[in-house]
């Protein structure tokens, strides 16, 4: 059962308003941000920043399953990915579910069985966590069962993402590779070979689906978009069926296209704090510099969200009002949320408070509830409420 909503003022912080960094006041009431609040709490030290949104991680994964052979209760999984969202200051996070050929963990059958877990545990949630399917794209033998589980579970977005040459490609170069991969999903390598050359045979399928998925998400209102797209052929091709969200660019060609059209620009996080692509892919970084990318997500690592707008910010690539709206105004814009991402009166109370000395993240609230609170501000936050103990009595 969720916690009370407090009532109260944060005084004595440098807040972000706007495209600035000022001492403000913020106040929230009935999980709102509002005009004035009758309780002060003085956050002299600290930052306090819109919430921030996550519009890609697959980190629950881990909490899923923390190895391979060790899978965990999905509900149990899914209350570790909360909490683990809500201390890095995450409020609002998309959890990207895969719907692949693949099996295992990305075949529809779990995906299936993770919305409902996502569904029943919904009511208990601190952190606002979201599905995004990431459909691989020669899935069309089940496209009614994919906008089936859209519909039923209100699924807002989808990403389109092909991992087949991937896989001619590690067959031939890294064989090793190919063990690994199909040893997750229960199968042999010349199993899961057989299975990748089905698929590639049906290549020529590929547009039509698509073209009837995208037809389908504009009438759902589904956020759509691609991910890994390689060089510009590919992005345009996505762009011209409305699959807009361009995720993971690998290319700077791939970036300027999507620049060119106006689509959003995602990039790891992850990519930004340790200085390049684990992927070997573009660094992040460059896309910044050259005004191609528009947010950054979490990836696989959620800390790394933070991380990344201080290491912009020390670089000199964006100052840190502007880094952190890529982590927070931006998506919610991309997403079309326009009830946060922004510290405006009317909007959701997502705040996320960090220690200027420390960079810690010490207190998340969420929607008006706290939902992380650690180091002095947890002190603080004891303080007020003991002395308006004292007071009532």
């Amino acid at each position: 059962m969720h916690q009370s909503y407090p009532s109260m003022r944060f005084v004595g912080a440098r807040v972000l308003c706007g495209d600035a960094l000022v001492d403000a006041p913020v106040s929230v009431a009935d999980g709102m941000l509002v005009d004035a609040a009758d309780r002060d709490l003085n956050l002299h030290g600290y930052l306090v920043m819109p919430g921030i949104i996550d519009l890609h991680g697959d980190a629950f994964e881990h909490h899923m399953a923390p190895r391979p052979s060790a899978p965990f209760p999905l509900q149990t999984g899914l209350v570790g990915t909360d909490r683990d969202a809500a201390a890095n200051g995450v409020t609002t996070a998309w959890m990207a579910q895969s719907w692949s050929w693949e099996g295992g963990h990305r075949s529809p059958d779990y995906a299936e069985a993770f919305l409902a877990a996502h569904a029943a545990y919904r009511p208990q949630m601190q952190t606002d966590l979201r599905v995004q399917i990431r459909c691989e794209t020669h899935t069309m033998d089940h496209q009614d069962r994919l906008l089936a589980a859209i519909r039923e579970h209100g699924i807002d977005y989808v990403i389109f993402n092909n991992h087949l040459d991937e896989a001619v490609e590690l067959a031939t170069a890294k064989p090793e590779a190919i063990t690994v991969w199909a040893a997750k999903s229960g199968r042999t390598p010349d199993e899961h070979m057989v299975l990748v050359r089905a698929a590639k045979e049906r290549d020529k399928d590929v547009p039509r689906y698509l073209c009837n998925l995208a037809s389908a998400f504009d009438r759902l209102g589904v956020t759509y978009g691609s991910h890994d797209d390689q060089d510009a052929a590919t992005r345009e091709r996505y762009s011209m069926i409305g699959a807009k969200v361009c995720e993971f660019p690998t290319s700077m060609k791939a970036a300027v296209v999507a620049r060119t059209w106006g689509d959003p620009i995602l990039m790891g996080a992850p990519n930004v704090v340790r200085g390049g692509s684990q992927s070997n892919n573009i660094a992040a970084a460059t896309l910044i510099s050259e005004s191609a990318c528009d947010a950054l997500v979490s990836d696989y690592y959620y800390p790394a969200l933070a991380q990344a707008v201080f290491t912009l910010a020390d670089q000199g690539l964006r100052s840190l009002s502007s880094a952190w709206g890529m982590i927070s105004s931006r998506p919610a814009q991309i997403m079309g949320l326009d009830d946060r991402g922004t510290l405006d009166v009317g909007k959701r109370a997502d705040l996320t408070i960090i220690n200027i000395d420390t960079r810690q993240i010490e207190a998340t609230m969420a929607g008006g509830r706290w939902t992380h609170l650690c180091g002095d501000v947890a002190n603080r936050v004891s303080a007020l409420h003991a002395s308006l103990s004292v007071a009532a009595e």
